[in-house]
């Protein structure tokens, strides 16, 4: 059985046919489109979780709709690898419900191979953010 939601399968089956290099440049793609944090969140920026375990300041915001999730993300340009996983759980979360989020196994991104490009500490860091949406899944 499968506990990841379609969407995000997709992207781990994508990256499974990157091979080296290819990875990395796959997760700086989807940094690229990581949306930027909406303007009425501004105002509440002070009031986003904060993944206190990432090296660099990442905050994130859950979106209930109609019993469905939506995630925000405030992440510096200068972090580009944490903005790619991040805009990848975006993407491959969007709309799912807090049970689906919550299933989601804590080391999916081993499917994806990118412990072959990133460091153990940015692999913590990406584990971190996955815990804190699930955190955020259960609790608003």
């Amino acid at each position: 059985m499968n506990d990841i939601p379609d969407r995000l399968q997709e992207i781990v089956e994508d990256f499974s046919f990157c091979v080296g290099q290819e990875k990395l440049e796959y997760l700086l793609e989807f940094a690229e489109k990581l949306q930027p944090l909406p303007e009425w969140l501004h105002e509440k920026r002070d009031t986003l979780e904060q993944v206190h375990e990432c090296m660099t300041p990442v905050f994130v915001y859950a979106e209930h709709e109609n019993g469905r999730l939506h995630f925000h993300f405030d992440i510096p340009p200068e972090a580009p690898t944490v903005r790619g996983f991040a805009a990848l759980l975006q993407d491959g979360l969007d709309g799912t419900t807090p049970a689906e989020v919550t299933a989601v196994p804590n080391e999916f991104y081993l499917q994806m191979g990118l412990q072959s490009v990133l460091s153990g500490q940015r692999l913590n860091g990406i584990a971190a953010i996955l815990a804190h949406m699930k955190t955020l899944a259960q609790t608003t």
